[in-house]
């Protein structure tokens, strides 16, 4: 979609996604090597009393199917900016869903503008787990 075509509100549900504790313990190893998502027998002893999933393993899932929906498409000019906060621990076997929404737009040059897309990431029991927000820039129609 043309920076144009957006409005704030634009909404999308995203399909869900199981959180896989094999694919969750190999991006840990190779991406965020530490016991809390790596070793079980240490995991029993935290507040949490199981492994956690990475959390930008987790975002990742959810937006691999965001990826699916993508309002950008080839009006991609390039990502900005991203911010994600965490809310709620991830565990194997979840299922998360999320929700992505157009929350910002501003134009940057006769070529191009800037879109804010914020997703929302519940777990299978509707708790909110993660809020990213993305920044994008996207062309502009031209005349």
């Amino acid at each position: 979609m043309y920076f144009e075509e957006f409005n704030i509100g634009m909404s999308a549900d995203i399909e869900p996604v199981t959180i896989e504790k094999d694919k969750m313990i190999a991006f840990a190893k190779e991406y965020d090597n530490i016991p809390l998502h790596t070793d079980e027998e240490y995991a029993k002893t935290t507040p949490f009393g199981q492994l956690i999933a990475p959390g930008v393993m987790s975002f990742l899932a959810v937006w691999a199917n965001y990826l699916k929906i993508d309002f950008f498409a080839d009006e991609l000019i390039a990502g900005k900016s991203t911010k994600m906060e965490w809310f709620k621990p991830v565990f194997a076997g979840d299922v998360l869903t999320g929700k992505a929404t157009i929350t910002d737009l501003a134009v940057r040059n006769e070529r191009n503008g800037k879109v804010e897309l914020t997703i929302d990431v519940y777990n299978q029991n509707g708790d909110l787990v993660i809020t990213d927000v993305t920044e994008s820039v996207v062309k502009r129609r031209t005349n």
